[in-house]
């Protein structure tokens, strides 16, 4: 992360809570759509959204959407994705199991990035 983002998002809630998931990533596309630099950085349980096929299987309500897709639409729009490389391990993860290649990073390197957004949220 070379110059500061306008927003960061900290995403923590995982899949045990997958209601409280779209909304972040709402605003992260708007947010982005607005020419703002956006970056998420999943960590905790937010770290196993990142496995293959594990956001495809998680639908906030019943016929609709899945994490996969509110995913795409923030990529889409330039959100810039993230991952906390010590979390991989607390969920029983390794680089193979990401659905794609992402910046993994510790959080003693990702936290001064992180600080020096405009603003910050933890979701």
């Amino acid at each position: 992360m070379s110059e500061a983002a306008d927003l960061v998002i900290i995403l923590i809630t995982g899949p045990e809570n997958p209601k409280r998931l779209p909304s972040a990533f709402f605003l992260a596309a708007t947010a982005a759509a607005a020419e703002q630099k956006v970056v998420m950085y999943f960590t905790g349980p937010a770290t196993e959204l990142l496995a293959k096929g594990k956001a495809e299987t998680i639908f906030p309500m019943a016929g609709g959407k899945n994490i996969a897709d509110f995913m795409k639409l923030a990529e889409d729009n330039g959100v810039q994705i993230i991952g906390c490389l010590q979390s991989l391990e607390l969920n029983g993860m390794t680089k193979d199991d990401l659905a794609k290649p992402i910046p993994m990073i510790n959080p003693s390197a990702a936290l001064p990035s992180l600080a020096a957004a405009g603003r910050i949220l933890t979701w």
